[in-house]
């Protein structure tokens, strides 16, 4: 009996006991990716309207002259009868009709182109006074080329006036020179026959009383 306790102690003692099981692990959660928010949009900067390009009447007119300066007769007086008609159109136009009348040379002409200058320097709008510079200087100008005009009318005029009384000293001398002419080829008077001499020697009887 004895030795059968002790063979159940031995096989008790051999026998171990379960290792604890280890709680299974929690499964893994995975991280949701957190979505990253937009990047905001850069409103891009509101284009600032553009400006209108103002060019400035001065610049405008010596832009004309120097293409009115180099125009034909024929292609000047197109451009007279064209800006005749816009006079009134824009401040400067009376300025470019002013240019382009004083390379007529003609004193009428002259007159005009001056008056027009000296209507846009009594005008006192701000886009005139703009322009008073460059008008006195073409007020200067057409003065001087007026007074060479009349200067040169003067002396084509006394020119003519000695070319008149030359041609009345050469009608004059040429009046004279047919006189001499006339007196040269006159014949010379025929003289009178000779009285024949009496065939009695001289001695004329005398009459019987």
């Amino acid at each position: 009996m004895s030795s059968l306790v002790a063979a159940m102690v031995m096989v008790g003692c051999s026998t171990k006991a379960p290792a604890p099981t280890a709680p299974p692990a929690p499964p893994a959660i995975e991280a949701a990716e957190t979505p990253e928010p937009p990047e905001p949009e850069v409103a891009e900067p509101a284009k600032k309207p553009k400006k209108p390009v103002v060019v400035d009447p001065a610049v405008l007119v010596l832009a004309q002259t120097d293409r009115t300066l180099r125009m034909s007769p024929a292609d000047l007086s197109k451009e007279i009868a064209r800006l005749t008609e816009l006079e009134e159109s824009a401040i400067e136009t009376p300025l470019l009709l002013a240019v382009a009348l004083a390379q007529t040379r003609q004193p009428v002409d002259t007159a005009r182109a001056l008056g027009l200058v000296q209507r846009v320097l009594g005008n006192n709008a701000p886009a005139a006074q703009a322009l008073h510079p460059l008008a006195r200087l073409m007020e200067s100008r057409l003065l001087q080329q007026r007074r060479l005009e009349d200067q040169l009318d003067r002396q084509n005029q006394q020119l003519r006036d000695a070319q008149r009384r030359n041609e009345q000293l050469n009608e004059r001398l040429e009046a004279v020179r047919a006189i001499e002419r006339s007196l040269t080829t006159r014949p010379a008077p025929t003289p009178a026959p000779a009285t024949p001499p009496p065939a009695n020697g001289g001695n004329t009887p005398r009459p019987v009383p």
